[in-house]
């Protein structure tokens, strides 16, 4: 991990003007740390990133982890502040504080909320990385208003965060695992079933499915989508499967939670139109007397999970510090 700098810029308050009232964030990616320092007005007093190199093992990636936290601690913006929030990929035990398995990041069962805790020495609000972003997206991104939405991310996987009368639902850690919803095609995933959504429809797989398909290398499923203007049917083909798979799981989620939006981010919405038009037609010829939500592009970017987890902190804040 790069090694933050030791002197704050020059527009950073010094410690004894520094906000009274802050939080400190925390978003763990596959290959980034985005951290930030946040007021009690949602404002960032500092914004930091920092390199992660998964490959150089799970305890490699806890130490950065641990190290950046410590960093945003000792941030002159964040001497006053009362909580950190934590947002990590894979499947997290909320109650317990512990992640308990990421394939990018290779850890297992690291109690990492008590390690923050004990590293920062501030109360630390532990979440799901999509989760987090799902908050933010609600509370202050394109599904701001909305009660009931699924805000879902398409890149390399499929994930959703679940809103239900406002709440995001965590599931013990499992809810919203859009990506894993059979939708009958016959394709392996990588999580050992056939047929799930992640494996026809995420930018990953669509890249995949392509050169499979016909034999030609491509750098992502924006250079499929490029082809598939050029006329190469080969695209077109791989791109309507795509589409149809990702109508198919939302349209369960329908069924089953009827949000009023579906929010989606992640590199697959930089596609537009491209994916949102003939997704909400697809979608709506499965419906029947389900409402049909609207489909948005998220609007808080990369940084939502970061925002999300500033979000977290927060709220444990107004708990009081305490994570029941």
């Amino acid at each position: 991990m790069t090694t933050p700098p030791t002197t704050a810029p020059a527009d950073v308050p010094p410690p004894d003007a520094a906000p009274a009232d802050t939080v400190i964030a925390l978003d763990v990616g596959g290959s980034r740390l985005k951290g930030a320092v946040v007021d009690a007005g949602g404002t960032a007093a500092a914004t930091v990133e920092w390199r992660l190199t998964p490959e150089d093992g799970a305890d490699a990636v806890v130490t950065s982890v641990l190290s950046a936290l410590v960093n945003l601690r000792h941030h002159p913006a964040a001497a006053h502040a009362r909580a950190a929030g934590l947002a990590v990929p894979g499947l997290v035990d909320t109650t317990s504080g512990r992640a308990i398995w990421s394939e990018n990041l290779r850890w297992n069962d690291v109690p990492i909320r008590a390690l923050a805790e004990e590293r920062t020495g501030l109360p630390v609000a532990l979440g799901h990385d999509v989760r987090a972003g799902g908050l933010a997206e609600v509370r202050a991104g394109a599904a701001r208003g909305a009660d009931h939405a699924l805000v879902v991310p398409v890149g390399t996987g499929i994930a959703a965060a679940i809103v239900v009368d406002g709440m995001v639902i965590d599931g013990r850690g499992l809810a919203g695992e859009l990506g894993h919803v059979d939708v009958g095609y016959d394709e392996p995933c990588a999580c050992g079933a056939r047929g799930c959504t992640e494996a026809v429809a995420s930018a990953a797989a669509i890249a995949r499915r392509y050169t499979r398909r016909c034999g030609l290398a491509v750098d992502g499923a924006a250079d499929v989508l490029e082809r598939k203007h050029a006329g190469d049917p080969d695209a077109e083909a791989v791109w309507a499967e795509a589409i149809d798979a990702l109508s198919r799981a939302l349209a369960t989620a329908c069924s089953l939670l009827a949000p009023e939006v579906v929010v989606i981010g992640g590199g697959l919405a930089k596609a537009g139109a491209e994916l949102f038009d003939p997704l909400s037609d697809r979608l709506a010829g499965r419906l029947t007397f389900q409402d049909l939500p609207r489909i948005v592009p998220a609007a808080l970017g990369d940084r939502a999970g970061c925002i999300g987890a500033a979000m977290m902190a927060r709220d444990l804040v107004e708990r009081g510090g305490t994570h029941s």
